[in-house]
């Protein structure tokens, strides 16, 4: 379980510097550090035992009959890459205390950043690929908050969301490739998945879940043509930019053409995809690179080739060049973040990060100018530094490379995209270090505090390092995650800085030599650049999202255009055209139960009710009338539900009746009385074919259903178990409150939300322009002359404590008869609405003290508590408990967990209701200009009499 709790940590401990804030920068940025700290800590207790090869694992079962379990596993990969997330974030979170100014809010900065640490870490330690997903679209969401993180810069927003929409997008890709992946293997369990490669190659659907696959990666890595996104990301704090894009984010794609290697890779369609768009995106990429004046664009474009370098490493399909698409993994995250760190740092102490503003910093920033100096040279590939090593078994590899029937292209193009890394990598080291000084920076400059510098020259030490001694400092953890990789023995390799008198060798001659030409050739070749113009990534992307949200407003107001009506026709028509062809498209049989002849009763109530439907579909246009028709519909079917014995259904019926008829009569005295003829003689024939033609498709499906054996009920487990289990002999409750207590814990919270939805709407009803038009509303019928009287007033009165007492009868007697808590909030909620309708609202809501919002909020939270409260011992959620106790007079009597739940339902019944009476009652109030009174009904019979009065 420490895997686990190593998975979620970041994520948990995100709270801690949102909290922090409160006690200064200081003590912000250390929470960070200390949740990754830790989870440092943690992962380095693990790894001796993973370096040895053990698989290290941890299995949560959530939903196993869906195949989603929160399992984790960690092998040599995870640990590489779980090493690199929580490494380099220790680092960016040190330089990010020292890089925000006071004015960023730096609580909600390490949250978003903590946020997208514990995501990756989910991606490279999940062994289910539905968690995976999970984590992965969480990635994109995190990083949408940390690109955008200066949201008042236009660029930020659109980085952001340019960022999102293309790692979403290819997301959705992601999900339907392993889903099918998984289908195949027959698990979802990555571990699983990993050993089935003859049975995923083998299948007819091996292509369709590859290419899949491949758009989640390509786009998470910035493949060409998706690679536009990530220099645009760069509007985001350099902090970010060093963390997302060199061992995080733009890694995540990587990661998945490295996890899935041993099942995907080794076919043709493998290689022409994966190998040949790693290529293309690293010629590509490193040739803008070569032109950009920006310090992080520039960088971007490097990071996005060698992106494609490390694609096409692994899309060569063979184990030396998984091997060195590993080692190159390490070699890109150490001088990456180092570059990005100092074009931070360049920014923050010369004040622009525009490469034609700057030039011989080196003498002023000596410190940030060697460790620049290292870090480019290393992203160059000069000997003795780390990428050197990497580049120079990259180009062995290429060279004998042959891509359809071709032996010249890979050698030839990885060539040129080597020497426009040297080109754009010494652009970045000698325009800005070297070169006369200039006395126009728009700051001084100056080497920073080793705040700035501190974590940038770690990982400078750790490329000096590997490039010395790759064997003894990178040979290990290589040789691990090689072999996790490739799933077999380990080819011959060395990792040092000498390899013999190879092609490679030649090629990277060539490389730095062509590539200082074309630095010295800059200025004109810039030129040339300029006048071919081009084609702007960013433009044509934002080209197609314009057509494509203006297609989608199009279709949108052909399709959603507010009629309800409309909508309903769509709906209530293909469901008919789907019933019609599932039932012509199957054999069909003649019913086997014994048809139970109607009584008079239930031919009368049947007719009542097609009588009452008729009528309110002739009389909708006068909305009182339809009212009236409606609530005889509602009635004819609670006394159905008695005729059936089923008084639970009765009660709950005649309930709801009551109280949805009463606040429907307050809403339609606002509105006019009559409703306009919309609809067209067709209009209205269609949409009566449709409703006549689905009401006897959906009778005939329930006349089937109830005529045929063979179908098991789930009634039988309910009254079997309904006593034993729930400790209730009413079946319909103790299925409400334990068996099927999830649905209306749902529906309580739903009915919650409705009310506050009404409240919102109608909050805003006396102001602006609906609060005109309500001064200006007129009754439009006559009112009587006693608005409060005293027959009433007393009735309910005495109908009040003899209503409540009943409510709380039906209330405790739930379990095991008729009632419950739902029932009761209802009855209760009608003993309330009395008092509205005798007194009107001003007098009642003087005296009802409670506060509706309260009452919801608390209802929902006592029954979820309750249902927590059963976790709490091991058993599902919302279980019930329950004992019989004695207590003198009293008597034996049953206590349950589920009263505790009906509480909570009662209680939110009760809120949504008086809350729905209050808005609706104050609106009414305000439109008939009604002043409060504190009189309950219009004639006070304790009044002291007028002298006229005591003289007749």
């Amino acid at each position: 379980m420490l895997l686990a709790f190593l998975a979620v940590l970041p994520l948990i401990g995100a709270l801690a510097p949102a909290l922090a804030i409160r006690a200064g920068r200081d003590a912000c940025a250390l929470a960070a550090g200390l949740v990754t700290l830790t989870a440092i800590i943690i992962l380095a207790t693990m790894a001796p035992a993973v370096m040895a090869g053990e698989v290290i694992q941890a299995r949560i079962d959530w939903i196993p009959s869906l195949g989603l379990n929160a399992n984790f596993f960690l092998d040599p990969l995870g640990l590489m890459f779980a090493g690199m997330i929580l490494g380099i974030g220790l680092l960016i979170i040190v330089y990010a205390r020292f890089y925000l100014s006071r004015a960023d809010p730096m609580g909600r900065f390490f949250t978003y950043l903590l946020l997208f640490q514990g995501a990756m870490l989910g991606i490279v330690l999940s062994d289910n690929i539905l968690l995976l997903l999970i984590f992965w679209e969480l990635t994109s969401l995190s990083s949408f908050l940390l690109i955008g993180f200066w949201r008042h810069l236009p660029e930020g927003r659109q980085g952001a969301r340019m960022a999102l929409a293309v790692t979403g997008a290819g997301g959705l890709s992601l999900i339907a490739g392993l889903m099918i992946l998984g289908n195949i293997a027959g698990s979802y369990d990555l571990t699983v998945i990993l050993q089935n490669r003859e049975a995923i190659q083998a299948s007819p659907l091996y292509l369709p879940a590859l290419i899949l696959i491949l758009g989640g990666c390509f786009t998470k890595s910035a493949q060409f043509p998706f690679h536009f996104w990530l220099p645009h990301a760069m509007a985001a704090p350099t902090p970010v930019s060093a963390y997302l894009h060199s061992a995080t984010m733009v890694k995540a794609g990587v990661f998945m053409l490295a996890r899935l290697w041993p099942v995907l890779a080794g076919t043709d369609a493998w290689f022409l995809i994966v190998a040949s768009t790693g290529l293309v995106t690293m010629v590509v990429a490193a040739c803008i690179a070569l032109f950009k004046d920006d310090l992080k664009g520039l960088l971007a474009y490097s990071t996005v080739s060698h992106l494609g370098f490390l694609t096409m490493l692994f899309g060569l399909g063979t184990p030396i060049a998984a091997v060195v698409g590993v080692f190159h993994i390490i070699n890109h995250a150490t001088f990456k973040a180092a570059l990005f760190m100092n074009a931070g740092i360049v920014d923050h102490e010369a004040g622009t990060r525009d490469l034609k503003r700057l030039g011989g910093l080196f003498s002023l920033m000596p410190i940030a100018g060697t460790l620049a100096l290292i870090a480019g040279l290393s992203m160059a590939g000069i000997p003795p530094l780390n990428g050197f090593i990497s580049k120079e078994m990259m180009l062995e590899e290429a060279s004998h490379t042959v891509w359809l029937g071709q032996p010249w292209v890979f050698p030839v193009l990885a060539t040129l995209g080597a020497t426009l890394s040297v080109a754009y990598s010494l652009r970045y080291v000698i325009h800005v270090y070297f070169g006369p000084k200039r006395d126009d920076y728009p700051k001084k400059p100056h080497d920073p505090g080793i705040g700035l510098w501190g974590p940038p020259a770690v990982l400078t030490a750790l490329v000096v390092l590997i490039g010395l001694m790759p064997a003894l400092f990178a040979g290990p953890i290589v040789a691990a995650t090689a072999g996790a990789v490739i799933g077999a023995d380990l080819p011959y390799y060395s990792l040092s800085l000498w390899h013999g008198v190879t092609p490679a060798l030649f090629m990277s001659i060539f490389a730095v030599a062509v590539g200082a030409l074309l630095l010295w050739r800059h200025r004109n070749l810039e030129a040339i650049w300029t006048r071919i113009g081009v084609p702007e990534a960013k433009a044509m992307f934002d080209a197609f999202v314009e057509t494509l949200a203006a297609a989608c407003r199009r279709l949108t107001l052909q399709v959603h255009n507010g009629s309800l009506q409309r909508y309903l026709a769509f709906f209530v028509g293909t469901s008919i055209v789907v019933g019609l062809v599932a039932f012509f498209s199957a054999n069909h049989s003649e019913g086997t139960r014994e048809v139970i002849a109607a009584t008079p009763v239930a031919m009368i109530a049947w007719l009542v009710l097609i009588a009452a439907t008729l009528a309110v579909v002739v009389a909708h246009r006068a909305r009182f009338l339809s009212l009236i028709f409606i609530s005889v519909v509602g009635s004819t079917i609670a006394l159905t539900f008695v005729y059936l014995s089923a008084p639970d259904l009765a009660l709950t019926q005649i309930s709801v009746e009551v109280v949805t008829i009463l606040l429907l009569l307050l809403a339609l005295n606002l509105m006019p009385k009559t409703s306009p003829a919309e609809s067209s003689v067709p209009r209205r024939l269609r949409d009566g074919l449709l409703a006549v033609t689905g009401g006897l498709g959906v009778g005939a499906a329930a006349w089937a259903v109830m005529t045929r054996d063979g179908m098991e009920s789930i009634s039988r487990f309910h009254w079997e178990n309904s006593y034993s289990g729930g400790g209730g002999t009413n079946v319909v409750n103790v299925i409400l409150v334990d068996f099927r207590g999830f649905d209306t814990f749902g529906e309580i919270i739903v009915l919650g939300i409705a009310a506050l939805a009404i409240f919102a709407l109608l909050d805003t009803a006396d102001r602006g322009a609906a609060g005109r038009r309500l001064a200006g509303w007129t009754p439009d019928l006559i009112r009587s002359p006693e608005r409060h009287p005293m027959m009433l007033v007393v009735a309910t009165r005495l109908l009040l404590p003899l209503a409540l007492m009943a409510g709380l009868y039906i209330f405790l007697r739930g379990h095991n008869e008729p009632g419950g808590g739902f029932i009761a909030g209802l009855v209760f909620s009608i003993a309330l609405l009395m008092q509205f309708m005798a007194s009107g609202w001003g007098w009642a809501d003087a005296r009802l003290r409670a506060d509706h919002h309260n009452l919801i909020g608390w209802g929902v939270l006592i029954a979820g508590l309750t249902g927590v409260g059963s976790m709490l011992f091991g058993a599902p959620f919302l279980t019930s408990a329950f004992d019989y106790f004695s207590l003198p007079v009293v008597g034996e009597f049953e206590l349950a967990t589920a009263m505790l739940f009906d509480i909570g339902v009662a209680l939110t019944v009760v809120g949504a209701v008086m809350l729905a009476l209050a808005q609706l009652s104050r609106v009414g109030q305000r439109a008939e200009k009604l002043e409060p009174t504190e009189d309950a009904m219009d004639i006070n019979p304790s009044r002291e009499p007028s002298s006229t009065e005591v003289k007749s």
